[in-house]
């Protein structure tokens, strides 16, 4: 009997561009690549100059180094050949929205955390490891039965670790980790492998002496939190297969983050500003992989003595444009520096924080191709 929980992660397969080879069976085999507005790609294409960023690209684009959030003109120059097509969101959401049906009737909660992915907590029904391995391919199963799409399933005994599992083989994957090997599992594992766990954080750990999920678990957690606060402990936890959040049935992303904490105390503006960018740039791949908008851009300052301010600036409308958030991220750290500057004060850590989010619906298209047609650096 299995006395652990036991989440699934489902995660589509590239799930803009297959939805798109499903409706053009011509395009299978090809590298196909999803980003922008129908306008937009045209007139790049016929220009040579695209704009926009790419959402979704197929694996067989994947082979020529194109990745989901890459500027459109990068894409062209690494693979001119790939299909390149315009967002089709109101296609996406009504696929989505059948596709969490099914999952919502095999689950005892459901969580889903973008268009194209949920957490289900199926503890009640199963009875073994073999038989959450069974559960998850009567899933997958009835997935492609009903909308001819793939998926790859994460089975272990928390929400962090059927993350990694569901993009441990993919395409059309299936990882089951046993309450019992989760950290034999997640040992060798590259510390990025840790769902949050960007550059920034990596070369932090790297320089700690940490490459691997193995290395984490077995580091001293009170250096880990002397560098990077409460968010070491966590990883920490996370490295020894610990997580016990809840799946939240009902819940919609609210916000998504990034921070980043300075090797040394700092009044450095241009290297805070800099800092801000980077973060708006990594805050931004986050909102386009989960088909996010957003009217809420905020800041957050962590001072030398720990004290922690935010700032933050409601938009008259949504957005899904990087050129917005990175302004408006920009002008808040201005604001708070003139501050800095006045009372020599020191920063440790600085974030950039989207809230109010909404997943990007018809109405939208209009902003979404507006973003589309900003220019993005190759």
């Amino acid at each position: 009997m299995v006395r652990a929980r036991v989440i699934l992660h489902v995660d589509m397969d590239s799930f803009f561009s297959a939805i798109e080879v499903r409706e053009h069976p011509e395009l299978k085999g090809l590298p196909v690549v999803v980003g922008g507005g129908r306008e937009g790609i045209e007139r790049g294409i016929e220009r040579g100059k695209l704009r926009g960023v790419v959402s979704t690209c197929s694996y067989e684009a994947r082979k020529y180094g194109i990745h989901s959030a890459m500027a459109l003109s990068r894409a062209y120059k690494l693979c001119p050949d790939a299909k390149f097509l315009p967002v089709n969101m109101p296609l996406y959401k009504r696929v989505s929205a059948r596709i969490m049906a099914i999952l919502r009737a095999h689950a005892d909660k459901m969580e889903q955390v973008s268009i194209d992915e949920a957490f289900l907590d199926v503890s009640s029904r199963v009875r073994d490891w073999a038989d959450a391995r069974a559960y998850a391919e009567r899933i997958k199963a009835e997935i492609l039965d009903k909308e001819g799409l793939t998926c790859s399933i994460g089975v272990a005994p928390n929400k962090t670790i059927a993350k990694i599992a569901s993009n441990f083989e993919k395409p059309d994957g299936l990882t089951v980790v046993e309450d019992g090997n989760a950290r034999e599992f997640l040992a060798p594992l590259p510390v990025k492998s840790i769902p949050g766990v960007g550059p920034k954080t990596e070369n932090t750990l790297r320089q700690l002496g940490i490459q691997n999920i193995g290395q984490l678990a077995s580091a001293d957690v009170q250096l880990l939190v002397a560098r990077m606060g409460k968010y070491g402990e966590r990883l920490h936890l996370i490295a020894n297969g610990m997580d016990d959040s809840d799946v939240e049935p009902g819940c919609e992303r609210k916000s998504l983050s990034r921070e980043r904490t300075f090797a040394e105390d700092t009044d450095d503006m241009a290297l805070l500003e800099e800092s801000i960018a980077e973060l708006a740039d990594e805050v931004y791949r986050a909102l386009i992989v989960g088909g996010f908008v957003f009217r809420n851009v905020g800041i957050k300052v962590k001072y030398a003595d720990f004290k922690v301010i935010t700032r933050a600036r409601t938009l008259r409308a949504f957005h899904s444009d990087l050129e917005t958030l990175r302004r408006v991220a920009k002008e808040l750290i201005q604001k708070e520096m003139e501050g800095v500057k006045r009372e020599g004060k020191r920063i440790r850590l600085v974030g950039v924080r989207v809230s109010k989010l909404s997943l990007l619906g018809y109405q939208q298209q209009r902003l979404f191709a507006t973003a589309a047609t900003t220019p993005s650096a190759d």
